[in-house]
């Protein structure tokens, strides 16, 4: 997709860090993380299980509990920073500006309460819609979400309904207020290809008729190069590469990213064995702090092609990479020569050095 950088910047964050407590120490989850939404837009946020993906996305919308929980750096909405809101005006947001669609609905939905008054429940909080308008539409938004007997499914309980279903009702809460802005936190997990397509299919449609911005939250790159316009690679907390979907997927270079793609299975390759990443995304108390967090797992490469302090440069306009490792990054069956020849013609930039 073509985004048009002139829409409006719904959401800026910058520094952002959010630590929980372990014992008596706190330790980040997401460490030092600037990224920005714009209206029509959608940004795909990836990277594996526990690289603090959903930590970001709920320290966005306030859903952390601030005893065992540090929340630092700037998150702007319209003026206001969201980062030490009260509950109340937190409250008022969540629903109207910001709807969430959480990665399990059947943990997310009341299961004592009716389909119907669940979403309805966001409007009474939100709109001043009398009874009559409000039942209208709830069945309204069942209907604009693909459920095909919305007056069947409003009297209904989570339970009765299949995970697709419970998805589409999840979005149906999400978008009942048409907030501007619209994260999801992995939506079309444990769903199967034909409904995470249809999916998919009904978010960008929703997108379009509300110009919302959307974070979308995921572990699958087909996903990512399906549906998103802008890309950010997360792993231990910190953005290591960023850019346009066509810059990260025709020119990766962040040694992680470069491996994640490797990891996809390719209908054009007869290779059937698919590239496996050494070992796992380390635990908070286990994180090594300085240098490159991803450095464990490409024990080939030297320490002397890490960066002390990795910091991000800038690549080409608008493509950001962490570290500059990856001018030498090779994969054990590669030659490293050819990687090396490879990486030579990009001119590396810090952005803080005028890029």
């Amino acid at each position: 997709m073509d985004l048009d950088t002139s829409d409006e910047l719904l959401l800026d964050i910058q520094h952002l860090h959010t630590a929980f407590r372990v014992h008596d120490h706190f330790y980040d989850a997401v460490d030092d993380v600037s990224l920005t939404l714009h209206k029509n837009e959608i940004l795909a946020l990836v990277g594996e299980s526990g690289s603090g993906k959903s930590t970001l996305a709920t320290s966005i919308i306030g859903l952390h509990n601030p005893r065992n929980t540090k929340v630092t750096g700037d998150i702007m909405y319209n003026e206001l920073n969201l980062v030490g809101l009260s509950e109340a005006l937190f409250n008022r947001i969540r629903g109207n500006d910001i709807g969430m669609i959480f990665q399990d609905p059947l943990s997310a939905l009341n299961p004592l309460m009716r389909i119907g008054d669940q979403i309805a429940e966001t409007l009474v909080y939100h709109t001043k819609l009398s009874e009559k308008e409000r039942e209208a539409r709830v069945l309204e938004l069942l209907d604009q979400v693909g459920i095909p007997d919305p007056p069947l499914t409003a009297h209904q309980y989570p339970h009765e309904l299949s995970g697709g279903m419970r998805q589409r009702v999840m979005i149906a809460i999400a978008i009942a207020c048409k907030p501007p802005i619209i994260i999801a936190d992995e939506p079309t997990t444990a769903l199967d290809v034909t409904i995470q397509a249809q999916i998919l299919d009904l978010l960008e449609d929703i997108q379009k008729e509300i110009g919302s911005g959307i974070l979308l939250i995921t572990h699958d790159l087909g996903v990512v190069a399906e549906t998103a316009d802008t890309v950010a690679v997360m792993y231990s907390g910190q953005i290591v590469e960023q850019g346009t979907v066509y810059q990260v997927f025709e020119n990766p270079l962040h040694p992680y990213t470069r491996s994640l793609l490797r990891s996809m299975p390719q209908a054009d390759s007869d290779d059937e064995e698919l590239h496996v990443i050494q070992g796992t995304v380390p635990s908070l108390v286990n994180m090594e702090r300085s240098g490159d967090r991803f450095a464990p797992r490409i024990p080939w490469i030297p320490e002397s092609a890490h960066e002390a302090n990795p910091v991000l440069h800038e690549a080409e306009p608008g493509h950001l990479v962490r570290c500059t490792c990856y001018k030498t990054f090779y994969f054990p069956d590669e030659k490293p020569e050819a990687a090396a020849a490879g990486a030579a013609g990009n001119n590396v930039q810090n952005p803080s050095e005028g890029a």
